[in-house]
């Protein structure tokens, strides 16, 4: 099993974590002219301008451990992070989530470990994270549960919604190629 595909399966399916309460303006991963030039990546501004520079690390870890680089680019490369310190900034409710259960995650690795999540080894990280991402999985609706359920649903909607709108998720791991007309189907016979 590959390497994405083991955490993907670690920390849950992300399929159908994409439908997050943000305007589309807000999945700012791709644009296209309707001339054939290619999908490119708008540029968001390297490192945070909204989160802290501690919330920022540690949303990055989680993000690259959600969808990690292998053979193509992972969330991190794929510019995840500058995207939810993005969406946290229009969005005052969930730029406290954020900054609420970064709090709770080093609340928690400091008490088991003694170290802020950053600090773990990636063992100890999925560790942590599997237990928190199926109660997360199991919520109904948007808003429900415990503030760590919470955040762990955000961050892995907004990781899968920013990587997924990226040029790294969209083409070169979904292969989408995007405003092409076919002259025929293809056929599903052998």
């Amino acid at each position: 099993m590959s390497g994405r595909r083991e955490t993907l399966k670690i920390l849950g399916a992300i399929g159908a974590t994409c439908a997050a309460p943000y305007s589309s303006n807000e999945l700012y991963g791709q644009h296209a002219d309707h001339n054939g030039a290619p999908l490119v990546q708008i540029q968001m501004p390297a490192g945070p301008r909204t989160l802290t520079a501690d919330e920022y690390a540690a949303l990055s870890r989680m993000a690259a451990l959600i969808i990690p680089a292998t053979d193509t680019p992972g969330a991190v490369e794929a510019g995840v992070p500058q995207y939810m310190d993005h969406v946290a900034a229009g969005n005052a409710g969930l730029r406290q989530l954020l900054a609420k259960g970064c709090e709770w995650l080093d609340a928690q690795c400091r008490r088991t470990d003694g170290k802020r999540f950053v600090e773990l080894t990636e063992a100890a990280q999925v560790a942590l994270l599997e237990p928190l991402c199926a109660r997360a999985d199991r919520l109904a609706a948007p808003g429900q549960g415990e503030l760590d359920e919470r955040f762990f649903k955000a961050v892995k909607s907004l990781t899968a919604d920013g990587y997924f709108t990226s040029k790294a998720g969209l083409v070169d791991t979904l292969r989408y190629t995007g405003n092409t007309v076919m002259a025929e189907y293809p056929s599903c016979e052998g």
